[in-house]
């Protein structure tokens, strides 16, 4: 404390100091001189292939740790490079700092070489963000930026720091306290709306609980369990909440929304109360506004004030941390059963089931399904499952059953393709024990490819699930159903998979049968290394249900019962 240090030393003194261990990057010109500081302090880098890369193995460092995941770039496309990365975090309310280099600040204003204003650039996708020009600024910026990441509603923030201001001078002070205007502690939940709250739980008959991701973000599912077991309430999880209440509970139903299961969309609609813990009500759950859940008394438990009421008429808010939340309320509900409610829902979920592919004839070909079920099967349902976006995390959340928090980590709010690889590589450096899969589409797939290498370079066991139609598959799903199989730039010539694999060294293996993936799957998981499927799955196989875009929530496109799946 109180010593004379170049910018750059105080950079990563400052990130010693909030617990930092790995960063994950790519050096350039205006982030030089960190990159030469850096060599002195013990933080791990990891060097990506494409900064985008770098952003989300922050995001996945981030949701498997609960820590807050740091990534850095350089000026100009170096910093462009992690936009995507940046609204990722920022629509699913992840803890990362992304910290940039930018031109000296005597060059700011003039188009010098790699300057890009990305304060300005990312001012909609960040929480927060600072230009920093001077060397004595660099200290209070990032901590402030580490406080605001993690505070409330977490986000990402991002510091663009000058290159003169990295290798000038300054004595370096850490600043124990932060004074930062706006930002409070989260306030405990309101007493009169707690006990508003109580009373309409005791007068239910039909509650459902729509746990979502804040149950994860707050470390509520030990609370969230113990209120749907005392209320004796059926539990319905959003795609961010899988894993915040354990699938095989007699409580459980599964997914809601747009992909999830027909009865639980039912029951929401049918359901006298819904108490939503910690989400957001988004349209991917909703259907159409009008018509959403319109017999129900709704009790919305959210940390952000900006979320309650902005989609959904809600007749309690309680503003606060969820687990505070229910944690305060327990006390005041009574212990109930709602018998015939959950005979009802058990109606609806013995028909889907007989809807359901599992259990339908394959005729002998693979299906996308199956290779999630077989998954699971293979790995006891204890792997930590990162996904890409489209049809196989569909099918990943609807046939792998996650019991744990944060076993599934996958790109909710933006739909980001190309997050599954470089997400994983950041959550398996958070939890190195930890079994981690990849499933991923052959579209998605090759946005970030490249991370293989990063992959190999840093020797982690990841096991990588290409599902692999042939399609941008989901599109292509939206092209069957609303435009007439009109299949514009959908079919999709991909690269062998299992020779580029070979290209960087990681064993690979292709599986068309069912009969196949099991054992192929198991010598790799004995392996201890790194390796890539290739599922070659049936092509035009759709998810369902489906809810089209702004249909009533129960108006589902379904498989007809006891059809032949690819029928």
């Amino acid at each position: 404390m109180g010593k004379t240090l170049t910018g750059a030393q105080i950079l990563w003194e400052c990130l010693l100091r909030e617990g930092v261990e790995t960063v994950f990057g790519y050096p350039g010109g205006a982030i030089l001189p960190a990159y030469d500081a850096m060599l002195d302090y013990p933080i791990r880098h990891v060097l990506v292939r494409h900064e985008q890369g770098a952003a989300h193995m922050a995001d996945g460092y981030a949701r498997a740790s609960g820590k807050v995941g740091v990534a850095v770039a350089t000026s100009g496309p170096g910093a462009t490079n992690l936009t995507t990365g940046i609204a990722t975090a920022m629509m699913d309310s992840i803890p990362t700092v992304f910290i940039t280099g930018q031109v000296p600040s005597k060059l700011l204003g003039t188009d010098a070489f790699q300057e890009t204003d990305v304060t300005g650039i990312t001012l909609p996708i960040t929480k927060h963000n600072a230009l920093v020009t001077e060397a004595r600024n660099i200290a209070p910026a990032i901590r402030e930026a580490f406080l605001i990441a993690k505070s409330g509603r977490p986000g990402p923030v991002l510091v663009d720091i000058c290159k003169d201001a990295q290798q000038a001078k300054t004595d370096f002070v850490w600043p124990e306290t932060v004074d930062l205007p706006g930002l409070e502690e989260v306030a405990p939940p309101d007493p009169k709306a707690l006990a508003r709250a109580a009373e309409l739980i005791k007068a239910a008959e039909r509650p459902l609980i729509l746990a979502g991701h804040g149950v994860l973000k707050s470390g509520a599912s030990e609370a969230v369990r113990a209120f749907a077991e005392k209320t004796g309430t059926p539990v319905a999880l959003t795609l961010l909440g899988l894993g915040g209440f354990p699938a095989s509970h007699p409580l459980s139903l599964g997914m809601m929304g747009m992909h999830g299961e027909a009865y639980v969309n039912q029951a929401i609609q049918r359901a006298d109360l819904l108490l939503a813990f910690g989400m957001r009500f988004d349209d991917r759950v909703t259907g159409n506004l009008a018509t959403y859940a319109k017999l129900a008394k709704k009790i919305h438990v959210e940390i952000d004030p900006s979320e309650v009421g902005k989609n959904v008429a809600v007749d309690v808010a309680l503003v606060s941390d969820l687990r505070a939340t229910i944690v305060a309320l327990l006390p005041h509900v009574p212990e109930a059963r709602h018998d015939a409610w959950l005979e009802e829902i058990g109606r609806g979920r013995d028909e889907t089931r007989g809807r359901d592919i599992l259990h339908q004839p394959d005729g002998g070909r693979l299906y996308a399904a199956h290779v999630i079920h077989d998954l699971w099967k293979a790995t006891s349902g204890e792997a930590i499952v990162v996904t890409d976006v489209g049809q196989h995390q569909m099918w990943e959340a609807q046939y792998y059953a996650h019991e744990r928090p944060r076993s599934l980590i996958t790109s909710g709010g933006l739909g980001t393709m190309g997050f599954a690889l470089p997400a994983a590589i950041g959550a398996k450096m958070a939890r190195p024990d930890a079994e981690v899969w990849v499933v991923a589409g052959d579209g998605g797939f090759q946005m970030t490819s490249c991370e293989l290498a990063t992959l190999q370079q840093e020797q982690l066991d990841i096991k990588i699930a290409v599902i692999n139609n042939g399609y941008l598959g989901m599109v292509r799903q939206w092209q069957e159903f609303f435009y007439d199989k009109r299949y514009a730039a959908t079919p999709m010539l991909s690269p062998d998979f299992v020779l580029l694999a070979g290209a960087y060294g990681v064993a690979a293996h292709r599986v068309s049968r069912r009969e196949d993936l099991a054992p192929a799957v198991d010598a790799a998981r004995r392996s201890g290394k790194a390796a890539l499927f290739d599922f070659r799955v049936e092509k035009e196989e759709s998810v369902y249900p489906m809810v089209p875009a702004g249909a009533n929530l129960d108006a589902m496109v379904r498989r007809p019962a006891g059809e032949e799946v690819g029928a």
